[in-house]
């Protein structure tokens, strides 16, 4: 087989606006997490999949964090990327930044890591595109997700004691 051609991490650049309406609030009037969770997803599977140009799966998320509340009415820009790409599974970054559209201050609100995996049409892994990384930063960044990655295969098998605590008597993967 053939090896991939590289791609440069800005080929895979997306931007996603959403205005958060009552329907996506929780009882404090902020954005719901379970929603910006969803935004983060899709704006992370068209990065990922600009980048390998196959269907992508989302394998895990990883350093979500939830910095400040987002308020009904005000606006969210989602920004993604892929950082690292590797066999057939790449990393991609993603930040949420909200505007109150009164006064236009704007802050990071939550970001993200995902796994997303490249998959064939009868569902097998398939090989990514490495990375072209071209300035050291985004050299730093891979070197970071390469470690990232090597702690989720390490605590992949050793991590599910408290699976068993919550579904007792059923076997996980």
């Amino acid at each position: 087989m053939s090896e991939l051609p590289a791609k440069s991490p800005r080929e895979s650049e997306v931007t996603m606006t959403q205005m958060i309406l009552p329907s996506d609030t929780n009882a404090v009037n902020s954005a719901f997490g379970g929603k910006v969770m969803e935004w983060i997803d899709i704006c992370a599977a068209v990065a990922a999949q600009r980048h390998c140009r196959q269907v992508v799966v989302t394998a895990s998320m990883d350093d979500l964090h939830f910095h400040a509340p987002i308020r009904v009415g005000w606006t969210v820009t989602l920004h993604s990327r892929v950082i690292a790409a590797f066999r057939t599974s790449m990393e991609v970054g993603v930040t949420v930044v909200a505007e109150n559209p009164l006064t236009g201050e704007r802050n990071i609100a939550t970001s993200a890591l995902l796994t997303f995996v490249a998959l064939t049409a009868d569902g097998k892994r398939m090989p990514v595109p490495p990375l072209k990384l071209e300035t050291d930063q985004e050299r730093e960044a891979f070197r970071e997700a390469e470690q990232r990655r090597q702690e989720r295969l390490s605590r992949k098998q050793t991590s599910l004691s408290w699976q068993q605590l919550i579904a007792p008597g059923l076997t996980g993967k």
